[in-house]
């Protein structure tokens, strides 16, 4: 058994989108140190391209807005202009949202979920023929929908889109699996815990109180994101479809209280 072609990556085109920072940006370096070449997304063409120039010559950026369709299918023409496949694609943007019951607005809840639920199945859709074109039996083509804890359990604040929008993509990635998986696509989730991020404010600025709470005793590191995802792009993953690996030191499934923490 070659382990190292295992978990290879050489020659795979992959896409990450929110690749410009925190946890899209370990995948997509993570993706680079396993050979891929890699396009990462975002919102914000400066980001995207500073992040592109640090991580070397296999990372093309690819600034774009991936919360409407429209944006979808203007991500996958600029793909396939450049591509003739697309191996790898991780459908991680995401935004979150707190405000009380009371308060919460439309915008709060619409945002959230055009970016953490819509985009994701938009952007597969559009780009489902490059995807098909790499799929194979032995290599199947890999869809990765980056979720969070918050859709497994409970945070303690008030994010009513967030985790209505977490708990919906890890159940559309059963969803789509079991329609794809039939063209050598194979579809499956990462649910991350406490990693330092602009979005995890708490475990970026509070790592060791953080991580007091988590039955692993400390906050996700890079390697830890890029691991999950590497195994699951790579033919280490091939025969895992539809479910979700939660990456979080143990909160979801090997935690006896209730710590205060978010994903």
């Amino acid at each position: 058994m070659d382990l190292q072609k295992l978990f290879s990556l050489e020659g795979r085109v992959a896409l990450v989108t929110g690749g410009s920072k925190n946890l899209g940006r370990h995948m997509a370096e993570g993706f680079i140190a396993a050979g891929a070449k890699v396009y990462i997304n975002s919102r914000k063409a400066d980001a995207c391209e500073k992040t592109a120039a640090e991580l070397g010559p296999n990372c093309i950026p690819l600034p774009m807005d991936v919360s409407s369709v429209e944006g979808c299918k203007a991500l996958a023409a600029a793909l396939t202009e450049r591509e003739s496949k697309l191996d790898i694609l991780v459908n991680n943007a995401g935004a979150a949202w707190g405000a009380p019951f009371e308060e919460f607005p439309e915008s709060g809840w619409d945002k959230v979920m055009d970016l953490n639920v819509k985009g994701p199945f938009f952007l597969t859709q559009a780009m489902y023929p490059l995807l098909k074109t790499a799929a194979t039996k032995a290599h199947p083509a890999k869809v990765i929908n980056i979720g969070s804890i918050d859709g497994i359990r409970l945070n303690p604040w008030e994010t009513y889109s967030y985790h209505a929008s977490k708990s919906a993509i890890l159940y559309l990635t059963k969803r789509m699996a079991a329609r794809l998986v039939q063209d050598q696509i194979n579809v499956t989730a990462i649910a991350p815990g406490a990693f330092a991020s602009d979005m995890n404010k708490a475990a970026r600025d509070h790592g060791d109180a953080v991580a007091s709470n988590i039955p692993n005793k400390r906050i996700g590191v890079a390697e830890d994101m890029a691991a999950a995802a590497i195994y699951l792009a790579s033919d280490a993953g091939n025969y895992v479809v539809g479910d979700t690996i939660t990456v979080d030191g143990g909160v979801a499934h090997a935690n006896i209280g209730s710590p205060s923490i978010d994903a």
